[in-house]
């Protein structure tokens, strides 16, 4: 891989801290589509319908439905390590959707997109290295549904540019929920928006974006749990760097340019 992933702490590319679901489960409501979406506070992580090692990245293209089987790495796929540029479990084609997955342990680089795609109703059990990776440049790249868990350092690692919508998602027990990349080799502005989404301490940022690309971060009906004393940073913002050295922090206030949201728009549980 010639394009680095970020660095440690939250800019970086690495896992989720252990941890069950939190404080809290979501309450699901199930779609005719098969889409778990979270309402609100409190829930459980759907069960799997058969299991499937994957040795070797499997690669997709078109529309595939998991059946909400688990997929989980062994053989080279299977160190469980935190290691950076380990291979994807699944790698989507520009235009691709993967859809009813679960994701379980060791999960390696969990999904790689190597442009536009949707990720419906995937989740996440256990995080290995990131639990998606978004690449390419003027691309949209879509999270609907599904949820992760455990994530040593970041859930969703966007390295590519364009726009990335994360909706009814569930991130529980992470370093940071999304992150811009703070110092790939190649930079872009990126567009990150999340809505409908429950964030469930512990965790660290919800979002990481560096200005000086114009990168932007938009919140929207997030509900965080378990976070009393309201230590998750909402939109924590950076310098980013084309080098690979250890991205400078920028502040971390809303700001209607680069980190947009307002009080309303985060409820606590």
């Amino acid at each position: 891989m010639t394009q680095q992933h970020g660095t440690r702490l939250s800019t970086g590319k690495r896992r989720v801290i252990a941890g069950g679901l939190g404080a809290a489960a979501l309450m699901l409501t199930t779609l005719t589509s098969g889409l778990t979406l979270p309402t609100a506070a409190a829930a459980t992580w759907p069960s799997a319908n058969g299991s499937e090692a994957v040795g070797a990245t499997k690669p997709i293209s078109g529309s595939v439905d998991g059946g909400m089987k688990r997929y989980y790495g062994t053989g080279d796929l299977g160190s469980g390590g935190q290691n950076e540029d380990q291979d994807p479990i699944f790698k989507l084609a520009d235009g691709a959707t993967l859809k009813n997955v679960i994701i379980g342990a060791p999960a390696a680089d969990g999904i790689h997109c190597s442009g536009s795609c949707t990720l419906q109703n995937v989740w996440w059990e256990d995080v290995g290295e990131d639990a998606a990776t978004f690449r390419g440049t003027g691309k949209t790249f879509t999270v609907n549904g599904g949820g992760a868990r455990k994530a040593a350092d970041k859930i969703f690692q966007f390295n590519g540019g364009g726009t990335l919508n994360i909706s009814n998602f569930a991130g529980q027990d992470f370093k940071t929920f999304v992150r811009s990349c703070g110092n790939c080799s190649s930079q872009y502005k990126r567009t990150i928006n999340v809505t409908n989404t429950e964030i469930t301490a512990p965790g660290g940022v919800i979002g990481g974006i560096n200005t000086n690309y114009g990168d932007s971060l938009t919140l929207r009906g997030i509900t965080i749990v378990g976070d009393s004393s309201k230590k998750i940073v909402p939109c924590q913002k950076y310098i980013g760097n084309n080098t690979g050295a250890e991205p400078t922090k920028n502040g971390s206030d809303a700001d209607g340019t680069y980190c947009k949201y307002s009080a309303s728009d985060l409820t606590y549980r």
